[in-house]
């Protein structure tokens, strides 16, 4: 956690490790120009008082002040925030150790074009959820025989569809007893998967994974599949018809597909437009749903009629295998 204390103002830092939260389920953290620092944890809200937290705010609790924000900016893009403009101007910013700074603020913009966002006056810290093996219980199912079956992860925001699909990454990509690693084309659009600096994955997402940074999904998803030869090309939050027809021209070429969407279950994506065709077409044979009640997350499993095949607790305990 060194390079999340790195991001905050010199007189914040001890503070902020003494109180605890960085090694507690941490999964944001909330900064606002004028407002409470807040940390968002597994457990509920926290805010920080002196070296304590507490979950109801007091005049007493840390503010952030216009200053604070600007020595963040400062820290986070290494002294030049000029340099990191362009991803700036996409509204997120990916840290070293794979965590993803989304960032907010006055908007400069052109021809309906965002040129700048600046002054930055609202940040949202995403801690990488890196938890190697919360796949294991899944990842049988999601195969007929040896062979992987096109997956999607459905789950409402901030469930972990983006955490559960790096480890089915890691998992397809290293292989075990069972199932032979494969090669995997990894579209990174928000590096927020790999969580890559300049090229490199922070993440483990395997040793046969090849990873497009940065680059949108639908040119990604192509590149990839013209390139890399991958035996499975996995996406994070597929949206549009542009995405669609790039899944479908991928399942063409000979590539299994691993995805996730926000959808609170099967039927609800049933009903967005054009995924009825995708139903009809059995483009997936597998859906996973993640839900997520007072704090424990459970994994179903669907076939490609939305017939449930298992129902699976999260993993407690993560391991590396």
């Amino acid at each position: 956690m060194q390079q999340i204390i790195r991001l905050f103002p010199l007189q914040l830092r001890d503070q902020i490790e003494k109180s605890g939260v960085l090694h507690s389920s941490l999964e944001e953290i909330r900064v606002r120009v004028n407002q409470y620092l807040t940390f968002l944890t597994s457990e509920g809200e926290f805010f920080l008082h002196d070296e304590k937290l507490v979950s109801v705010p007091d005049a007493s609790c840390v503010r952030m002040r216009r200053e604070d924000l600007d020595q963040m900016c400062t820290f986070m893009s290494n002294y030049s925030l000029y340099a990191f403009e362009e991803e700036i101007k996409q509204g997120f910013l990916t840290v070293e150790g794979g965590h993803r700074i989304g960032i907010c603020g006055q908007v400069s913009a052109e021809g309906g074009q965002i040129r700048r966002i600046h002054p930055i006056s609202y940040l949202n810290i995403r801690i990488a959820g890196e938890r190697k093996g919360c796949a294991k219980r899944v990842f049988p199912e999601l195969h007929c025989g040896t062979e992987f079956l096109d997956t999607l992860i459905l789950s409402a925001p901030g469930i972990g569809k983006t955490t559960l699909l790096r480890d089915l990454v890691r998992l397809l990509s290293n292989g075990d007893k069972t199932f032979a690693g494969k090669k995997i084309g990894l579209v990174d659009e928000r590096s927020e998967i790999a969580g890559s600096i300049r090229g490199i994955p922070q993440n483990d997402v395997g040793t046969r994974t090849d990873v497009l940074d940065g680059c949108p999904k639908e040119a990604g998803m192509m590149l990839l599949v013209r390139s890399m030869s991958p035996e499975v090309l996995a996406v994070d939050e597929i949206g549009g018809q542009a995405d669609m027809e790039a899944l479908r021209h991928a399942v063409r070429c000979g590539c299994r597909i691993l995805a996730t969407i926000h959808s609170r279950d099967v039927e609800e994506l049933w009903k967005k437009p054009g995924w009825d065709l995708f139903r009809k077409e059995n483009l997936f044979q597998r859906y996973v749903v993640l839900t997520c009640a007072a704090g424990v997350r459970e994994y179903r499993v669907f076939d490609a009629e939305g017939r449930l095949i298992c129902t699976a607790p999260d993993n407690p305990h993560p391991d590396s295998s």
